[in-house]
């Protein structure tokens, strides 16, 4: 494991978020495309949970998001931020990164 200094830690912007709208990606195996309400913005989300959840299960979902990310794009849609899982290494199991209570969207993770 690479160690990282506190002040790179600091650059990421880490906030809660709700799926608002969760859609299979057409002709990808594990893709689902994401509306993502992070409080002062919308923001769009591909991401490899087909495999572990269902489109209704993600919807209304309190999740962990990296919110200053590059964009990019998968699936030929464009994905602008990360949420966070904790994923075996085998891959068998995928599981998000939810909040213990609720906590209004759009507040930093620190």
């Amino acid at each position: 494991m690479e160690l990282i200094s506190y002040g790179d830690f600091e650059k990421l912007e880490m906030r809660v978020g709700r799926v608002l709208s969760a859609e299979r990606i057409p002709k990808t195996e594990k893709l689902y495309k994401l509306q993502v309400d992070l409080g002062e913005k919308k923001v769009q989300i591909v991401s490899s949970l087909v495999p572990y959840y269902s489109e209704q299960e993600l919807l209304g979902k309190s999740i962990v998001v990296l919110a200053n990310l590059q964009p990019t794009k998968f699936g030929g849609e464009r994905s602008e931020g990360m949420l966070l899982c904790a994923e075996t290494e085998d891959g068998k199991t995928c599981v998000l990164l939810t909040t213990e209570k609720e906590i209004p969207v759009g507040v930093r993770v620190t």
